[in-house]
């Protein structure tokens, strides 16, 4: 059976910590190359930066050779299928697939390919390599994960990084609880609070980006982006309530001084540019334990 990584539902604690570790020792200089010739595709039906351009680094540092697609002129435009693109890629000789698309659980309907896949991102549903990242990113400042207070905030119901780091964050033995409005809560992930009556009792301050493109009028007409960074953002006085060792963390793109305010995306406590750094060890990490886990190296 052929192994994808799709959720963080799939990854049990040891293999987490595992993949934590091998990025982190790939970061301090250890290197890997898959030493034979092997192809990598990046499907994203959706717009990114940070994944996508990211993996692309991750799989030239390994050795992979990659080959471009673009959903634009693909044969996506003439009704193709996602199962036929992809089995296409499959015979062709490509041998994993990176994939972003906006249909949660697009993967379902992949699971007849004998080529891995690995999830960069589906609808509002989950987001394993920035949720490994940000896991990373973690553990390098403070050496565990298990004990944490973390906070998660803003357009929770939204968001896959939300859901897939409330499942590993949860399984390593962090508390983790958060902060959105009524309209964009996800009550299934645990428990909702006020920013004021935590921020200067947790260790993470992990603010999430206000998905517009994924709302109804409806959803944000309540809020000004003043109204929504004074209620539910990081401001310069809630920053300043952190605990010394605290970390702000944010998977980007940020709309600077609506989740957090602009002087503060580079500060003393903030991680965000760390956090995208990882990425691309982290992502270094996951492809090689994808391509052992499939016998393909």
């Amino acid at each position: 059976m052929v192994k994808h990584l799709t959720s963080m539902e799939e990854l049990n604690a040891a293999e987490i910590l595992s993949l934590v570790k091998r990025a982190l020792s790939l970061k301090n200089g250890e290197t890997y190359n898959v030493g034979k010739t092997l192809y990598a595709s990046n499907l994203f039906f959706e717009n990114s930066t940070r994944t996508k351009v990211s993996f692309e680094v991750a799989e030239r540092e390994i050795g992979l050779q990659v080959v471009p697609f673009e959903t634009s002129t693909s044969s996506v435009q003439k009704g193709e299928s996602l199962y036929d693109t992809c089995k296409t890629l499959e015979k062709i000789g490509i041998n994993v697939l990176v994939i972003r698309h906006f249909q949660n659980e697009y993967y379902r309907s992949l699971s007849q390919l004998n080529i891995p896949v690995i999830n960069g991102g589906d609808g509002s549903g989950q987001h394993p390599s920035q949720c490994l990242l940000d896991l990373m990113s973690i553990y390098e400042h403070f050496g565990k994960i298990e004990g944490l207070k973390i906070l998660i905030a803003g357009d929770i119901r939204n968001s896959r990084v939300a859901k897939s780091n409330a499942v590993a964050l949860k399984k390593l033995g962090a508390h983790v609880v958060f902060a959105a409005p009524e309209v964009w809560q996800d009550t299934q992930l645990g428990e909702y609070v006020s920013i004021d009556e935590v921020i200067q009792d947790i260790d993470v301050c992990m603010l999430l980006r206000v998905q517009h493109e994924r709302h109804d009028q409806a959803d944000t007409q309540s809020f000004s982006k003043e109204t929504y960074h004074c209620q539910y953002g990081l401001t310069v006085e809630r920053y300043n309530r952190l605990k010394e060792n605290s970390i702000v963390m944010h998977p980007a793109p940020v709309n600077r001084d609506v989740e957090i305010a602009d002087c503060l995306v580079e500060a003393e406590k903030s991680i965000i540019f760390e956090q995208m750094k990882n990425g691309m060890y982290m992502r270094q990490a996951i492809l090689e334990w994808i391509l052992k886990e499939n016998n393909i190296v």
